[in-house]
């Protein structure tokens, strides 16, 4: 990566930085911590961790955490299924892990279609969920379209800079059907085959038959570990698995 590449770089994160610190001045936004360690075991098969943290306010109020894990196998190079579960608890809106809201264990399968058109890197993602809340049983079905777009580098690779935008639904079997919408955009840098930084922009909203529809945005911040993915032989497409 060239000096003039790597300056453009880190003025585009700063100015990024401090134009979220400023909106983290009106009420409403908060913060969404996401960080992800992916191990290759080799062409075919590979496992994840992931965990987050989310506070209603810039890093205070923190009210959900959950944690995950799972099996992934690539069918072929742009397909691979994965198999996960994990735990998700929220709390109170107000104060810092209070009063345990709702606690729920979930279980998924998933399908992931990337391709590439020139340097537009695009993913395809199916989820299917079944989920045990504090309250009831409920299964939820998922489909998110992303995009990366490398600046400086033909592909997402050590010193690439790059953006990222996304939107994802939120579908279940019952009425009203659609749960929820959630999209995001920002961007990242690789710094080596080990670690990549992506920060940005989220915006989640559910809906409520009730009428009480809920919107929020947050500043997300993801780190993502790889240990030795060059042994899968696919091009790099960091994506948390959120």
């Amino acid at each position: 990566m060239t000096k003039q590449y790597l300056h453009k770089a880190i003025v585009a994160l700063m100015a990024l930085f401090f134009s979220m610190n400023a909106l983290a001045q009106t009420d409403g936004l908060g913060t969404w911590n996401l960080l992800n360690v992916k191990k290759t075991f080799n062409e075919k098969w590979n496992a994840f961790f992931e965990g987050q943290l989310r506070s209603q306010k810039i890093y205070n109020d923190f009210n959900y955490h959950e944690y995950k894990g799972g099996i992934g196998y690539n069918i072929a190079k742009q397909f691979n299924i994965t198999v996960a579960a994990g735990q998700y608890v929220t709390y109170m809106p107000v104060g810092n892990f209070k009063n345990v809201t709702s606690s729920e264990f979930r279980f998924w399968q998933q399908f992931t279609l990337t391709n590439n058109l020139n340097r537009v890197k695009i993913e395809h993602r199916y989820r299917i969920e079944q989920r045990w809340t504090s309250a009831e049983y409920r299964n939820r079905f998922r489909y998110r379209l992303s995009v990366l777009v490398p600046f400086n580098k033909k592909k997402i690779e050590t010193g690439a800079v790059y953006g990222s935008v996304s939107n994802e639904i939120f579908l279940t079997n019952v009425k009203p059907y659609f749960e929820r919408n959630r999209f995001a955009i920002g961007v990242g840098y690789v710094f080596d085959d080990h670690f990549t930084l992506q920060s940005g922009y989220l915006r989640q909203y559910d809906y409520r038959m009730t009428g009480n529809s809920t919107g929020k945005d947050y500043l997300q911040t993801s780190l993502l570990f790889t240990l030795n993915e060059h042994k899968s032989n696919r091009e790099r497409h960091p994506s948390p698995a959120d």
